[in-house]
């Protein structure tokens, strides 16, 4: 007999296993340690436990839903963080009764939408979504750009770059209201990050450009006020992030965003083959 319980009433062991289990054939191959696991999808991805819920059978943990609660762009959203199911209880409605139970904590917390984000390809979870009432509103891509045959590393020494606190970036909050940000680059996203180095450009000690990034060359934000954009403002940070922190490679993901996607081709990153759905289910 199948029985599903809230995340928070059993051990986290069955949750990692159930997690492992379901995305063992995945498109991506997902190989993280139960440390891992639980710092990234309880951390910065911001899945609570008392959100999320988990199927057994007979004790064996066959299926789990994760979800986490914020004010997302002015609207209390769930988002689900991750949607795992054994592959021997697929078609089973073990995951339609976790999407039950996903939209009841949407419900009782006052939610206004649900979201997610899913592979473009993996058709047979889009139609699934589709099928809930979910809408595809927004793309993500993906792109990659390799440091030393990509991109002119010549500095312009007329501007001025600063090493920031995230603090200072944060304060752009106001400045981008009507400007779409996907989950996994917001503000609230990279202030659970450890590790960031960011930078900014300064104009009579306004701040007309930042750039965030681990130290890896994963770029989650980046930005120029309009009025000072095609000045190289954006490309003299990347380059002087890409020498300062001895970087092979730099990686940027965002969602539909034609400014951002011209600045990256014209700077030569490349597009990834693998892409996602950002989808909406309103309340």
């Amino acid at each position: 007999m199948i029985t599903y319980n809230c995340c928070s009433t059993v051990e986290f062991e069955n949750i990692y296993n159930a997690f492992q289990i379901g995305f063992s054939d995945y498109i991506i191959k997902i190989e993280m340690s139960k440390e891992i696991f639980l710092n990234r999808f309880f951390g910065p991805e911001g899945n609570q436990l008392e959100y999320s819920y988990i199927a057994f059978d007979q004790g064996m943990p066959i299926g789990v839903i994760l979800g986490g609660i914020k004010n997302y762009e002015g609207v209390k959203t769930l988002r689900c963080g991750a949607l795992s199911i054994h592959p021997d209880y697929r078609g089973k409605g073990v995951s339609k009764k976790l999407f039950e139970l996903h939209r009841q904590v949407a419900m009782d917390n006052n939610c206004k939408q649900m979201f997610l984000e899913v592979i473009v390809g993996n058709d047979r979870a889009i139609n699934f979504y589709r099928n809930l009432g979910y809408e595809k509103i927004y793309d993500i891509n993906y792109y990659t750009c390799q440091n030393n045959k990509d991109i002119n590393k010549e500095i312009d020494d007329l501007i001025e770059i600063k090493n920031i606190s995230f603090n200072a970036t944060k304060s752009l909050s106001n400045q981008l209201k009507d400007t779409h940000i996907n989950w996994q680059n917001d503000f609230d996203y990279i202030e659970r990050l450890d590790g960031l180095v960011h930078y900014g450009v300064y104009k009579d000690s306004e701040i007309i450009g930042a750039l965030s990034l681990s130290t890896n060359g994963k770029i989650y934000f980046i930005w120029t006020k309009p009025s000072e954009r095609h000045k190289g403002i954006a490309r003299n940070m990347i380059i002087k992030a890409l020498i300062e922190l001895n970087l092979k490679q730099l990686s940027i993901s965002f969602s539909n965003n034609a400014n951002l996607a011209g600045f990256v081709k014209r700077n030569n990153f490349k597009k990834e083959e693998i892409s996602q759905y950002e989808m909406y289910l309103t309340l």
